[in-house]
């Protein structure tokens, strides 16, 4: 068993639910609540789709999936030999999708409220869970060519 990574998942979740019980009491869905003007918004969306909102009422059939890969995932990461920093990341990356199925299954639709607008382009609005999965997946990509680069050096040696 991967303690670390179950921990980093437990800690992301629970900081994703806590944000969105903070969200909920204090943002009425489709309201906004400006923090830096023309920037960046807490703005409060039930989204009922996937990520930027694709497959949009199609929460059963995303959580299923999300599900079968979450299963998929432990899997993968209880068969393998992990170092820190892919620990971390897959516990990150395991929180936010654990997040955003929990939101599935308790209402039907997930829980989103980070609002920006980035040189004029309005991003879409997402939440903690959101970015523990994008975070995990950078990490990811950061070990997988750091591992290429010493590969490599060793394959010259």
């Amino acid at each position: 068993m991967k303690k670390r990574v179950y921990i980093y998942s437990i800690i992301g979740l629970i900081i994703d639910i806590a944000s969105k019980l903070f969200m909920i009491n204090k943002l009425p869905l489709g309201k906004s609540k400006v923090i830096i003007d023309g920037f960046f918004k807490l703005t409060m969306v039930h989204n009922t789709g996937g990520a930027f909102g694709l497959f949009s009422n199609n929460s059963i059939v995303l959580a299923i999936i999300g599900v079968f890969f979450t299963g998929l995932f432990i899997y993968v990461i209880e068969k393998n030999k992990l170092s820190k920093l892919e620990e971390l990341s897959c516990g990150l990356i395991l929180s936010g999708i654990v997040g955003n199925i929990l939101d599935r299954v308790i209402r039907g639709y997930v829980i989103d409220f980070f609002d920006f607008n980035i040189f004029g382009y309005d991003y879409p609005v997402f939440n903690i869970a959101d970015i523990c999965i994008v975070i995990g997946v950078i990490l990811m990509i950061i070990v997988s060519i750091k591992e290429n680069v010493v590969w490599k050096k060793k394959k010259k040696d």
